[in-house]
């Protein structure tokens, strides 16, 4: 009975050696990225409050676009890792080619909304309690923030594009190293411009923001360079810009995935941000106090991210191949693993949960409500991991619209709802709001483990006689 179970449910060395050779480098390449972000968040709150603010609400803006980016890559990255397993370096290219052209549309789309509405999109999350002046302040940093950072949108997509197709054909290494290069640079540039060490001029937010972008501009060049010049490890970059011409036929079927996932990203990210409005409306000390959890907790849920990620590559890889029942399999143990994993994470999460607010200039009450958010968030952290898994799950086999039903579909229509609901209509102190509204999630993990367990997810798109095969190529 125990050895069955064992079985059934863990791995041999061999398989976490394997999945781990995808998680790993994905995992430091977004926890450094995290880490240089709190990085950021703290050196910005040592420069004041009001600032520390109008950065968080930008980027908490900025978020649902990167989030409608990577949705729109990652739907076509279903059809490339299928493609890579299957050994169709056609498919993988003319999915790349995909991913170029919708990131240039929306990069043109986000940008002109954000020119056209971006202070009233700021002013949203300051219409709690709070001081005149430091509303006032906030918002004027918030759009001097916000102004440089439009600059960054196109490098951003650039890199979107070309990273997640290497990481597709199991390329994990390159896109850490360009990622760990990036935010060295922005850590660096960030000592330089914010408090204005070695004779630059201190510029606080601005100078965030202007390390950033400089940053991403590294990122993009680093990738595209190693890409060409490496095209005999990389068949799919060999003409690829020659023409950005995908079949039509193609076309349609990428973007079937494409769409209810960018839709899905966009949503959901939407929705985090009207949670983040909601709380808002609780005082300002509460904007200031998510901002400064959310980045810390951050650096700590990549463990979990990254193994949803590497759950996507791996039995995505599988499923284009055709070993189904592989899938099936490896896909539960690395779903237990995945758990497991949280479970250690949260716990250090909440070890170390009174010790980050400290680093930052902000009064006591916000680092109280800053510590109470992050045990909230170290407590959840199983019920994060299983939905994170859950919907990587789906999306591997390329049931988009399910993994939008699943995914952005329950937090607009549930924890929003709810969120709303606390914040507008009751006097419920701001703790036990976030922990409900983080609660309300174990729906949608029983969701996710009855859809998994169908195995409404197994199939190949893209071999022979499949939808997206290579006879429409």
């Amino acid at each position: 009975m125990g050895s069955r179970i064992r079985r059934k449910y863990f791995g041999d060395r061999a398989f976490y050696k394997m999945a781990l050779a995808i998680a790993v480098p994905i995992m430091l390449q977004n926890g450094i990225t995290n880490f240089v972000s709190l990085l950021d968040n703290i050196m910005v709150g040592r420069v004041g409050t009001e600032q520390m603010t109008g950065v968080s609400i930008v980027n908490q803006l900025i978020f649902v676009l990167n989030l409608a980016i990577f949705g729109a890559v990652s739907g076509a990255g279903i059809y490339g890792a299928q493609f890579f397993g299957s050994g169709n370096t056609q498919g993988v290219r003319h999915t790349f080619r995909f991913k170029l052209l919708i990131c240039a549309g929306m990069v043109v789309a986000g940008a002109g909304i954000f020119l056209l509405f971006g202070e009233e999109l700021i002013l949203l999350y300051l219409r709690g309690e709070g001081d005149g002046a430091q509303i006032a302040a906030s918002l004027g940093y918030a759009k001097s923030y916000l102004a440089v950072m439009l600059i960054g949108f196109f490098p951003f997509a650039l890199s979107q594009a070309y990273a997640s197709t290497l990481r597709e054909t199991g390329k994990t290494v390159q896109p850490m190293v360009a990622g760990i290069i990036s935010v060295g640079v922005n850590l660096c540039l960030n000592a330089l411009l914010i408090f204005g060490y070695l004779g630059f001029p201190r510029l606080g937010a601005l100078g965030a923001a202007i390390a950033t972008v400089v940053a991403r501009f590294a990122e993009a060049a680093i990738l595209i360079v190693w890409t060409h010049k490496n095209a005999e490890k990389n068949p799919f970059i060999v003409g690829a810009l020659r023409s950005l011409r995908v079949p039509k036929r193609l076309t349609a079927d990428l973007a079937k995935k494409s769409v209810p996932l960018m839709l899905n990203e966009t949503l959901w990210a939407g929705g985090m941000a009207l949670l983040a409005q909601c709380y808002s409306l609780r005082g300002y000390n509460v904007v200031s106090a998510n901002s400064i959890a959310s980045t810390v907790s951050n650096v700590f849920m990549v463990a979990f991210l990254a193994m949803g990620m590497a759950i996507g590559i791996i039995v995505g890889q599988q499923l284009g191949a055709g070993e189904l029942e592989k899938a099936a399999d490896t896909d539960r143990k690395l779903i237990v693993f995945s758990l497991l994993l949280s479970v250690a994470v949260g716990g250090l999460m909440a070890a170390v949960s009174p010790l980050f607010p400290r680093f930052y200039n902000v009064p006591g009450e916000i680092r109280g409500l800053a510590t109470s958010f992050l045990l909230v968030i170290a407590l959840c952290s199983p019920i994060n991991s299983l939905s994170n898994a859950a919907y990587f799950t789906m999306r591997s086999g390329g049931k988009t619209f399910i993994t939008f039903l699943f995914d952005s579909f329950y937090v607009c229509c549930v924890t929003v709802p709810l969120a709303y609901a606390l914040s507008y209509f009751t006097n419920m102190p701001i703790v036990p709001l976030f922990l409900i509204c983080q609660v309300i999630d174990i729906g949608k993990c029983i969701i996710g483990v009855i859809l998994i367990k169908k195995g409404v997810w197994i199939q190949n798109i893209v071999g022979k006689g499949a939808q997206g095969g290579q006879e429409i190529l």
